[in-house]
């Protein structure tokens, strides 16, 4: 055991916010990409990876779902992290000297109010915790950062303003995944089976498989299309529904999915996050 958590990012990013919540005894293990963090648990450099796969606001995380199934690894629990938006500047800097703001696109375009009453200017950044350390380094009062409460802790600025994101809940869900499965455990607020599987070439075969989970009452919460090696005729599904495989409902809704589909496979069984609800 390493006792360490990976994820995508530097520190200070939500993806680490996300980590301290979730696993705090843990340490995080930055790293450059999606596929870096989940190399570093196959090769054991980790235990855990924390990855995110969707936000309330601006959709799925891209290339995420398409990185599960071959990564090697289980899903064994879902965190949500509700997304606060803070302005960060150099220590003793005020409001009124702000000029620019820098970030992700995605957060300056979740702050478009608060930055067009105040008149700040935006600045695409590489990512959030970058450009807190950016701010940092460049020792300009004129510019700020959007980013955690965290990143302004990691990297020694001030909170101009907190919490000016547009949305009011705004949440991104993270999967923390690991190299053993665990089906063992039953979550007080219900259990999430997520699969992904690639339907046969035969007419309504999708209209088809998916009547299993209406039958036999399975609520799923999930359901999303890519495209396979290029190919505009094999597309897969990505799905996430409620219970547990070894509910007698959830046994049949499945086995009435094999059969009109191919190369289904589980990819976790985890509990439901009490936010979820």
């Amino acid at each position: 055991m390493t006792n360490r958590i990976a994820f995508q990012g530097e520190p200070g990013a939500y993806s680490h916010q996300a980590c301290r919540q979730a696993r705090p005894d843990m340490e995080a293990l930055p790293c450059r990409t999606f596929e870096d963090a989940i190399d570093a648990v196959n090769e054991g450099r980790a235990d855990l990876a924390m990855l995110p796969v969707e936000n309330s606001t601006y959709g799925r995380v891209a290339d995420i779902h398409s990185l599960l199934p071959e990564s090697g690894l289980h899903i064994i629990e879902e965190h949500f992290v509700r997304v606060h938006i803070n302005l960060l500047a150099l220590p003793g800097t005020r409001l009124d000297q702000i000029d620019t703001a820098m970030s992700h696109t995605v957060l300056l375009g979740q702050c478009h109010e608060f930055l067009r009453e105040h008149g700040i200017h935006r600045r695409v950044g590489a990512d959030t915790a970058g450009s807190a350390r950016q701010v940092s380094e460049m020792g300009d009062a004129s510019l700020a950062a959007l980013a955690s409460e965290l990143a302004g802790e990691i990297y020694g600025l001030d909170v101009l303003a907190r919490h000016i994101e547009d949305e009011g809940n705004n949440t991104t869900r993270f999967l923390l995944m690991s190299r053993e499965a665990d089906h063992t455990r039953r979550g007080d607020d219900g259990m999430i089976t997520s699969f992904v599987f690639e339907v046969r070439n035969i007419p309504a075969a999708l209209y088809k498989a998916m009547g299993g989970f209406a039958t036999n009452s399975v609520n799923m919460t999930k359901l999303e299309s890519y495209m396979v090696g290029g190919s505009f005729t094999a597309t897969q599904f990505y799905a996430d529904i409620e219970g547990h495989p070894d509910d007698p409902n959830v046994q049949l809704a499945l086995d009435e999915l094999d059969y009109f589909t191919t190369n289904t496979k589980i990819l976790g069984v985890y509990p439901a996050d009490a936010r979820r609800h």
